[in-house]
């Protein structure tokens, strides 16, 4: 904690995010004080410039925890607008494609009820119903580090500086970073967030969970002619181009005004580090089904963003004195089924509950952990769900997309009959682990981008729009100076500039030496870099607020 005198704000409940599970939780506790007939003041800080911008999902919505918290969404104009009417699920190989017939698929897989629609928007429209209620939202915000008592308990936040030059010193437009105090703070800041990060070692969160295991999923918005278009379509793959020792799949929805939402996730455990999951993504849109679904189309948006994969195994404590983690913080995304919005807003909306109860409470203890929490999400459908397909990554890992498909498959129609296996299989390496020296795995030779079908990063992130002044501290800090060159490129070949889907890192080769240029101005917060860097040299910590893309309708 620093002895630097800042501005000091206080509330009730702090909530460092605005994204679904943030806002769920501001929501509920606001209902639940009106129903009480109780003043509680709540505060949530996002990073962004505005609330969704930094918000990229599928996005498949599962209404059910929307249901619980707000049953007359529809009344209230929630951008839910498309419901699925298809569901397909394809193998895919170079050249053609094959349909997994809809009764082999187990019951949990199904997307019937469920409505495609852009996450952002969906966090706009929360953030709405929040401060109609009495939230305070403070877009533009970054969270920097956490701010402690002399009993090591969490009583809030410090903000980030502004107006710091690269250099990091004050300029004329220097604002220095404030302190909000709450009672209690939930960080919500989406998967590999650094405060978490901070947490969970000072508090020793993960030292009974397995790693926490990771995909990096693309998306970009393509408005299609009227006649390739069918609203409510949702199709899924797996396979070409990725290998079969390398997870990940594809998916495609169809909503709106003939717009098509196309993305692509790998999982982060690959060896190869020759692999580059942008051009992966990029070749992928070269398949001939997916060249007829896009001829004549137009790319109206790209973005890419980290997702926990992790499952139950992964989970860290959830709770530490002055607070708890939720949504995507923890890691509450259903693999197979590529959903997560739901239960993260599930979590918000159990830890609000906690809190209000322990704000309330004639018993209340300032050490108290808020238990209630972490109990009742194992009580929930959350737990539920996530227990179902708890061995799918794991399977995945082990087998191959295709042996882990099928064993996995196997357990999800078991579950559907409420058998569950009695064995839990544990994650065994982090990400950053399973890569490979580059002299012992192949090269691969990504086609050049045809500008049609296929783009380069550089105009590719021009779709994100960026807002990032240059003339900022580096948010992309390195431990060591010397591991890009001595030991990413000498053992690795870099991986960086390839991992990264912003074309943030580049190796400079000079006459008598090599560095890492670091283009941090072109970061688009996925954290990649983060959670693949084979040392862990690389830490991505929040830049100035606003900084970062501003994706819209994403």
């Amino acid at each position: 904690m620093t002895n630097i005198q800042r501005d000091v704000m206080h509330y009730d409940v702090l909530i460092v995010g605005a994204g679904p599970s943030g806002l769920a939780a501001a929501i509920k506790l606001k209902q639940l004080a009106h129903e009480q007939g109780k003043e509680v003041s709540v505060c949530v800080l996002e990073k962004a410039a505005e609330v969704g911008a930094h918000i990229l999902s599928g996005a498949v919505i599962d209404p059910i925890a929307l249901n619980e918290l707000m049953p007359d969404w529809q009344e209230k104009g929630a951008p839910l607008k498309t419901n699925v009417t298809q569901d397909e699920f394809f193998i895919m190989g170079e050249t053609k494609s094959w349909v997994i017939p809809h009764w082999l698929m187990p019951p949990l897989m199904n997307n019937q009820g469920n409505y495609i629609a852009s996450l952002g928007d969906i966090c706009r429209w929360l953030s709405e119903q929040a401060e109609a209620l009495g939230v305070e939202i403070y877009a533009g915000f970054s969270a920097q580090e956490m701010l402690y008592d002399d009993r090591q308990q969490v009583v809030g936040v410090i903000t980030g500086d502004m107006g710091r030059d690269a250099e990091g010193a004050e300029t004329a437009q220097f604002v220095q970073g404030i302190e909000i105090r709450a009672h209690y703070t939930l960080v919500a800041e989406g998967a590999r967030g650094s405060l978490t990060r901070a947490l969970e070692s000072k508090y020793g969160l993960r030292r009974a969970s397995s790693p926490q295991k990771y995909g990096l999923g693309f998306k970009e918005i393509w408005r299609v002619p009227a006649e390739q278009h069918q609203a409510g379509l949702v199709q899924h793959s797996l396979g070409w181009p990725l290998n079969a020792d390398t997870g990940g799949g594809s998916f495609v929805y169809h909503y709106g005004e003939q717009l098509v939402s196309i993305g692509f996730v790998v999982h982060l455990d690959y060896a190869n580090p020759h692999l580059s999951p942008f051009d992966e993504f990029q070749r992928f849109k070269t398949h001939p089904q997916i060249k007829v679904l896009l001829k004549g189309a137009k790319r109206l948006s790209y973005g890419a963003r980290a997702i926990t994969e992790g499952g139950l195994q992964s989970l860290p404590e959830l709770v530490f004195p002055g607070g708890a983690l939720i949504g995507c913080s923890a890691g509450m995304v259903n693999v197979p089924r590529i959903k997560g919005s739901h239960h993260a807003m599930k979590s918000g909306m159990l830890a609000a509950e906690a809190v209000f109860h322990a704000l309330i409470s004639a018993e209340q203890s300032d050490n108290a952990l808020l238990q209630d929490y972490p109990n009742a999400l194992k009580n929930s459908w959350v737990w539920h769900d996530l227990d179902a397909v708890r061995n799918v990554k794991p399977m995945l890992s082990r087998f191959g997309s295709w042996g882990g498909m099928l064993l996995g498959g196997i357990e999800m129609w078991l579950s559907a009959f409420n058998v569950r296996l009695p064995w839990t299989l544990q994650h065994k390496q982090a990400d950053h682990e399973c890569t490979k020296p580059a002299s012992v795995m192949s090269m691969i030779d990504y086609p050049k981008p045809d500008g049609i079908y296929s783009f380069d990063r550089l105009s590719s992130i021009s779709l994100s729009n960026i807002a990032h002044d240059a003339n900022q501290p580096c948010h992309l800090t390195l431990r060591d100076q010397h591991v890009p060159i001595s030991i990413n490129l000498a053992n690795y070949d870099a991986p960086e500039q390839r991992y990264c889907p912003a074309g943030v890192y580049e190796i400079i080769k000079q006459q008598d030496a090599s560095y890492l240029q670091i283009n941090a101005q072109n970061c688009i917060h996925c954290k990649t870099c983060d959670i693949k860097d084979p040392t862990q040299n690389i830490v991505w910590i929040p830049p100035e607020g606003g900084s970062g893309p501003t994706y819209i309708g994403i």
